[in-house]
């Protein structure tokens, strides 16, 4: 599924795709995630996992994505404290992580700041404002954005 270049080192040089983890347990939000990166003008391999247990052996895996879209309510541990262990990891805190939840709570605003997120998202209850939303953030994300080197 993966034609990254394979490598634990932070400078291993990046290929033609964007490698994103989605952290989701939505099976809905994820396969829409999936259909507008498709399409999407920028090559990306897109990984699923559900939970956050799963979405830190990935990130401790071999090959690192390039950016991490993360839900906070998570079964088992939740986002916010994959989003810590995350920015406390000398080996994992340079990979970028976008926030995408549907909680409009000020306080998971401020706790996902505080713990080093990149961007906080909030996931519209709308169909159509969901797809356009993961549109702006493949734009900004995949296109403006510089990425650090792996």
């Amino acid at each position: 599924m993966d034609s990254l270049v394979p490598g634990d080192s932070d400078t291993t040089p990046r290929t033609g795709l964007i490698s994103i983890l989605l952290v989701e347990d939505s099976p809905t939000d994820a396969e829409l995630t999936r259909e507008v990166l498709r399409e999407a003008k920028v090559r990306s391999t897109l990984h699923v996992v559900r939970d956050g247990e799963a979405g830190l052996a990935f990130l401790r895996g071999a090959r690192r994505p390039d950016l991490v879209l993360l839900d906070l309510n998570l079964p088992g541990k939740d986002g916010r404290e994959v989003l810590a262990e995350i920015k406390s990891d000398a080996r994992l805190r340079h990979i970028p992580v976008v926030i995408l939840s549907a909680s409009p709570a000020d306080e998971d605003v401020a706790a996902a700041y505080a713990n080093q997120a990149n961007a906080y998202i909030r996931k519209p209850a709308d169909l159509d404002e969901f797809v356009e939303c993961v549109r702006i953030l493949e734009a900004f994300w995949l296109s403006v954005v510089r990425l650090p080197p792996r």
